[in-house]
């Protein structure tokens, strides 16, 4: 049973001190208002200032693909959780990994890491307030008072550096107020739906003391989308709380010192798969109708917990020179049930426990002297373990009864990381309108891996009869990435510009390694890097009512890590499942994106994205299991995971001021992908085909303190998978879907 089951959750109240003025996205046409002002006549789009490259820039003047959200536009086009940004941001990928709830599975421009195990490093760098998050448990954040969203598009190797090798996505919580401000807002909506949001801040001790704060507390709860038929249990079901605050000390306006807690608990119940075809070890099951209901007779437990706390110091000693200094240790533990089979035998049953933490330090310097050159450079430093210990319960019914079936295996162990890096990156006015940027970043990283993967008797995990893999081994991994771009104001409204840079994730140890059956499984695989060559613009046209921005790029990927699985033989000739981690080859990216906003009159707004991807593999070495093993090139035959061909969004929104002083926005969004292949092992079934989705809603500002919304997202109740499991040796086939249709209405009132 499920630790705690709640239908509907204490309403969080938020205590907290501090206030963000609102910021502009760049999706979101009307500008910040003067008090005075209606947002809902706006006449022209407005610029937003992001931090893409470690110092404040108007979006539109930085010479990198970045797609920014305020507040405002995150509620107008309704992202619950950074999930939701798949369809606003060109060639971005990315969904709750597998079994789980907040586990997070990203791609950007066809690179990133779906395999979520300890020893696997994500693609796509995720950063809570300058904070790097590195592992995917609970890092599909939530979207709770949030002051702004980048999400960075290409390798960000230079200012980044840490497996950002796809790409980066920045979570900015709001800033720290003058004055006290706050707001508390409630959901609900179809199955049975219940989300409270609160936040508070502001001065302490008075407005002179110096002292601000905020916290804002979220409690968020929804009913499955489906039962497991087995136990009654709710499937794919949401009850996450979750806890931010934020301190500051300012002693001028040239110091301050900031300090940040989060916490996040995430008690939602085991996702459901739905059966693509028969198991032909479980007859008596044959696949279920609905996509999310399930016959698990595992436990309902699928917890993570994952806190974080920080320290900034800020300090500008002249007008030139300003230095951030930034320490963190996050946490996170996790217990997860996956029955793959999705039936109550016990067929291919795990149960995972990972427990992470890190230490990071980074200290960063930037200087502008109001010249021809500015820049930034740091120093960074990280030290974090990753572990776990995964029990395997693998049986085949109508095999006979040997020592190795039922397989009664685990994994256990650690893998260390120790990263050190050193960049810089800056900006340098050759003429008035032409500036060039260079940058370089030297990453030096040791993995420590200790593992230990072995065969029990029974379920107990007692009595050892075997042992598959069991090493202690260190590898490192150095890495210089450069950047260098040029940038041409061609007018006051239209910029151009060329880039070159390049990205890199280190190698490490497949810790699901057998080196018994696959003696290569315990050697370390090697870093992955990828050269980008980009151009693109940034324009502005009719008075600043149309944003244009453009990208086109060519990747050159190497080394390519990857996380297949398959099996190996067992002593007594049958297959068991293997999880295999290796190089796989080379391959080249091209793709071109484009967004827009545009702005016919004050009460109309078109906005959207397209993008083109083309990837293809290059080289795609295998191993056959002749005798003596030889190595094949079968890159005719491989297709890039996550990596659609088209995909793009367009939305349109009307607001129109209201006589009593309040405003009405509607807007309606479209989406589509074209075919995307999920998983390495290229199942047909799992493969997705091209969809659309449908999003709608309404906001209505009553007055300064109050607005409604009713908010519909897949309104079509379109089926698509996200992801899958493929394990022949065990007859399973299953497929994991994105959320069915959902509405819902909130109130919100602001203070």
């Amino acid at each position: 049973m499920k630790r705690v089951t709640l239908q509907h959750s204490t309403l969080s109240l938020a205590v907290a001190l501090s206030l963000l003025a609102p910021a502009l996205h760049a999706q979101d046409a009307a500008p910040a208002p003067a008090p005075a002002e209606d947002a809902s006549q706006a006449t022209t789009l407005d610029k937003v200032t992001v931090t893409a490259r470690k110092r404040e820039e108007t979006l539109q003047d930085v010479p990198v693909a970045v797609t920014a959200f305020t507040p405002e536009t995150l509620d107008k086009l309704h992202i619950e959780d950074i999930g939701d940004l798949d369809a606003f941001v060109p060639n971005l990928t990315i969904y709750a990994a597998r079994g789980s709830s907040s586990t997070v599975t990203a791609y950007i421009r066809g690179i990133g890491q779906a395999d979520p195990l300890w020893g696997v490093d994500p693609g796509v760098g995720i950063y809570l307030d300058d904070v790097y998050i590195a592992r995917p448990q609970g890092a599909l954040l939530d979207v709770f008072d949030v002051g702004r969203i980048e999400v960075l598009r290409g390798p960000q190797g230079t200012l980044y550096g840490k497996n950002t090798i796809g790409g980066a996505i920045k979570y900015i919580s709001r800033g720290l107020p003058t004055q006290t401000e706050g707001f508390a807002s409630v959901t609900v909506g179809n199955y049975d739906q219940l989300d409270a949001k609160a936040a508070f801040g502001g001065p302490i001790g008075g407005a002179d003391s110096g002292l601000r704060g905020r916290v804002a507390v979220a409690s968020l709860n929804r009913d499955g989308f489906g039962e497991n038929r087995t136990n009654q249990q709710p499937v794919s079901d949401k009850e996450i709380n979750a806890v931010r605050l934020n301190l500051g000390a300012y002693a001028g306006e040239d110091l301050d010192f900031q300090f940040a807690f989060d916490w996040m608990d995430d008690q939602s119940g085991v996702r459901g798969a739905k059966m693509l075809a028969p198991n032909p070890l479980a007859p008596a099951y044959p696949p279920l109708d609905d996509r999310y209901d399930i016959r698990s007779g595992m436990p309902n437990v699928n917890d993570t917990v994952m806190k974080g706390l920080s320290a900034t110091v800020n300090w500008r000693p002249n007008e030139d020179w300003s230095f951030k200094y930034v320490t963190a240790k996050r946490e996170s533990d996790t217990e997860t049930n996956i029955d793959f089979d999705t039936t109550p035998l016990t067929l291919v049953d795990v149960r995972a426990f990972y427990s992470d933490s890190q230490v990071s330090n980074e200290l960063q310097a930037n200087y502008d002297g109001g010249g021809r050159a500015r820049g930034v450079m740091g120093l960074y430093a990280f030290n974090g373990d990753a572990g776990g210990h995964v029990l395997n319960h693998f049986f085949n019914p109508l095999g006979p009864i040997t020592l190795t079936n039922p397989l009664f295996g685990d994994t256990q162990g650690v893998v260390n990381t120790k990263s050190f890096a050193v960049y810089a990156d800056w900006t340098f006015d050759l003429t008035n309108k032409l500036k060039l940027d260079v940058g370089a970043r030297y990453t030096d990283e040791d993995k420590h891996a200790v593992a230990l993967n072995r065969f029990y008797l029974d379920g107990t995990y007692a009595t050892v009869w075997g042992t598959a893999a069991n090493f202690d081994k260190t590898a490192n991994f150095k890495n210089v990435s450069p950047k260098v771009s040029l940038d041409y104001q061609v007018t006051d409204d239209i910029m151009v510009y060329g880039l070159a840079s390049r990205g890199f994730k280190s190698g490490g140890y497949n810790i699901r390694a057998n080196t018994t059956a696959v003696p290569r499984s315990g050697e370390p695989f090697d870093d992955e890097q990828v050269d980008s060559f980009e151009i693109g613009s940034k324009m502005a046209f009719f008075d600043q009512r149309l944003f244009l921005n453009l990208a086109a790029f060519h990747n050159i990927y190497e080394d390519i890590q990857l996380s297949v699985f398959t099996s190996y033989t067992l002593p007594d000739g049958s297959s068991s499942f293997f999880g295999d981690f290796t190089n796989a080859g080379k391959g080249t990216v091209n793709g071109v994106e484009v967004e827009y906003q545009w702005l016919p009159s004050e009460h109309w707004l078109l906005s959207g994205n397209f993008a083109w991807l083309d990837a293809k593999y290059d080289e795609f070495l295998t191993t056959t299991a002749t005798i003596p093993p030889v190595q094949v090139d079968i890159a005719d035959r491989q297709r890039f995971t996550n990596a659609p061909e088209f995909s793009g969004a367009i939305n349109l929104e009307y607001r129109t001021a209201l006589a009593n002083g309040g405003n009405l926005s509607a807007n309606v969004g479209y989406s589509y992908q074209s075919e995307v292949w999920p998983t390495t092992d290229l199942s047909p079934a799992i493969r997705q085909d091209g969809y659309g989705l449908v999003n709608a809603g309404v906001i209505w500002k009553v007055n300064d303190a109050w607005s409604l919304a009713l908010q519909g997202a897949n309104l079509a109740d379109e089926e698509y998978r996200t992801t899958g499991y493929n394990i022949g040796a065990y007859g399973v086939l299953t497929g994991f879907y994105g959320n069915p249709r959902q509405y819902s209405i909130s109130a919100r009132y602001d203070f």
